[in-house]
């Protein structure tokens, strides 16, 4: 299989989620069935019921961390140069008709998070980003339709 990029922090952060439902939220959904299970008849328990259906939940949730975790490759951003567009940088965009500035950082798809302007290097925008330098003029077609953006700024920011 083929290994996913991600930050250092990035793959801390599903370790500590991947800990946190093995000691924390299992255990206390194992609590809640043997509480749910004490009031009688579990066929008819809708506590019991949701009970079973958590644990599922979480049971996949750590079956869905695990993989991530086997797949992950940690890139170190230190030392990285901002001469290019690469894996965990930030890149400023302009967009060309409207004049509409955006900053991203590119990410691996683990830690994308349009939300927080984290996209993932195999979008459509960070395919089209990846190698690129600083007045590099790009169209990308998006789902919103096409993009002509240019690219105004890279930058390494360490955390």
């Amino acid at each position: 299989m083929e290994k996913i990029p991600i930050t250092k922090a990035g793959f801390e952060k599903l370790k500590k989620d991947l800990e946190t439902i093995k000691n924390v939220s299992i255990p206390e959904n194992v609590r809640d069935i043997e509480v749910a299970r004490a009031h009688g008849d579990i066929s008819e328990n809708a506590e019991y019921s949701a009970a079973k259906e958590r644990q599922s939940f979480l049971y996949g949730k750590v079956q869905e961390l695990e993989n991530q975790l086997a797949l992950s490759n940690i890139i170190n951003l230190k030392g990285l140069k901002a001469d290019k567009v690469v894996f965990g940088c930030y890149v400023s965009l302009e967009d060309i008709d409207s004049g509409e500035k955006i900053k991203y950082q590119l990410l691996g798809p683990y830690e994308s998070d349009i939300s927080k302007n984290k996209i993932s290097v195999t979008s459509p925008i960070g395919k089209a980003l990846i190698g690129k330098s600083i007045g590099s003029e790009i169209n990308v077609q998006t789902p919103g339709g096409t993009r002509n953006v240019e690219i105004i700024d890279i930058s390494i920011e360490e955390d």
